[in-house]
């Protein structure tokens, strides 16, 4: 995704620049990226495109798996060919774990940590191809500020930023060394902060993210459900939608809670990452998946209707062959929407990256195949199950051809036909199968969707 700017001011030691913003990896990254561009547009900046010949490059980056790093590597090769005397400044979660490896990579002029990169302008005085690369990273330690913000690329949907960091101690995650201890704002801070973007950015949709969102205000004697009743009191916003959630922090409190509100949507992503005890107690998970099952066996009593979408690891050292049919076999049993499939990869600093018993490559591939299949699979039972059905759908801005498309509040994607009408518009709509790519359809004349 590019978030892009043109500096407009003119003066003699700052001519015009063209500066591209390119993020990695999760929600709360695009957030992020936002939240530093706009930094950027207040100085004078306008938007372009990753192949417009930038001055500046800016990357945010990832390193939840190895293909993260190589990406950003690319990313570097690619922006030099298409403006070889651009600035190059990477930021985020690689910088933070791995300055010194990147400002290696020929091209790279500029290294910011956790702490450093959302006062990247400031760095920017001199802009001018360098021999070595600046590196600017604190250590993790010293990470401790909260920084809110929020994503909105579209006019449709927000990925508000309420938490960030991680306490927890998962054998194969470099989170808590990429982005330090959990902390987040008051609630005060937060609906402020809310209520602000929602009437700024005239939104319909505000989804709640963070690296463990359900750790929300808790060093500050807070709760993320005292929050979650806040937000439901907010005025002008129509969904809300949490974007992530650990199965031990989504007590049955949430769940009622979020059954009986009227903005808060039938939709939980929840990590599972191995359907065997034996595995989640190699990765130092936090719960066993008899405490999943009841999870979700709790939604569904509630919301009969509700997507649930899992996230899992396949090839984590000491996984036999019994142990990933376990996982299969409780996922194909288990009433989910939807899969978000990894691959292990080797981290290092990790304790996983020093495990025995190592799956070959070959076989994390073969593993990986299996799940997605079988999450193409849930998702199409799913979507079955609501052919000839009416459900609310938020209309976004993305045009294809003669195509938009939309999400209902269960987080089924749908299409219709292009109406600038519709965009950012919550309309009631029957569904039916689309005879091409899988999606469902507004059935309905465009003209008798508009509310």
């Amino acid at each position: 995704m590019y978030i892009c700017a043109k500096k407009s001011v003119n003066s003699e030691n700052y001519p015009p620049k063209k500066v591209c913003f390119h993020t990695l990896g999760c929600k709360l990254n695009f957030s992020e990226t936002s939240e530093i561009a706009r930094s950027f547009k207040s100085l004078g900046y306008q938007r372009v495109e990753f192949d417009d010949v930038p001055d500046i490059y800016v990357i945010n980056t990832c390193s939840v798996t190895e293909n993260a790093d190589k990406k950003c590597k690319s990313l570097v090769n690619k922006a030099l060919r298409i403006s070889p005397n651009a600035f190059i400044a990477i930021i985020g979660c690689y910088a933070q774990l791995k300055p010194d490896e990147i400002a290696l990579i020929e091209g790279v002029d500029l290294v910011l940590g956790a702490n450093e990169k959302f006062n990247l302008p400031n760095f920017l005085n001199q802009i001018h191809k360098k021999e070595h690369a600046e590196v600017h990273a604190c250590t993790i330690n010293e990470v401790k500020t909260f920084m809110p913000s929020y994503s909105s690329d579209d006019r449709t949907r927000v990925f508000f930023k309420i938490q960030d960091g991680c306490d927890y101690s998962c054998s194969f995650c470099t989170i808590p060394l990429a982005r330090g201890a959990s902390r987040s704002a008051t609630i005060s801070e937060t609906i402020t902060q809310a209520q602000k973007l929602i009437t700024e950015k005239n939104v319909s949709e505000l989804v709640l993210t963070g690296v463990n969102t359900g750790d929300f205000g808790r060093k500050n004697g807070e709760s993320f459900l005292s929050l979650l009743k806040e937000l439901d009191q907010l005025e002008r916003i129509e969904r809300i939608r949490i974007s992530s959630i650990e199965p031990n922090l989504l007590s049955d409190d949430i769940i009622a809670f979020c059954a009986s509100s009227q903005k808060f949507v039938p939709h939980f992503h929840i990590p599972l990452q191995s359907g065997s005890n034996k595995i989640l107690g190699l990765m130092r998970r936090r719960y066993r998946k008899e405490l999943y099952i009841q999870r979700v066996a709790e939604i569904l009593s509630k919301m009969p209707d509700a997507a649930i979408g899992v996230d899992v690891i396949v090839g984590f050292p000491g996984e036999t062959n019994s142990d990933f049919l376990e996982t299969y076999t409780f996922l194909n049993e288990l009433p989910i929407a939807y899969l978000h499939v990894f691959t292990y990869s080797e981290r290092d600093h990790t304790d996983a990256a020093e495990m025995a018993d190592v799956v070959p490559n070959h076989i994390r591939h073969q593993r990986s195949e299996m799940l997605r299949i079988l999450s193409e699979k849930k998702r199409h039972g799913f979507y079955e199950r609501f052919v000839n059905t009416e459900r609310s759908v938020l209309w976004e801005a993305e045009k294809d051809g003669a195509l938009m498309y939309g999400f209902t509040d269960n987080y089924i994607k749908v299409q219709t036909t292009w109406s600038e009408e519709l965009v950012n518009k919550i309309v009631t709509c029957r569904l039916s199968k689309s005879e091409n790519n899988g999606l469902l359809i507004a059935s309905m004349p465009v003209s008798d969707l508009i509310s």
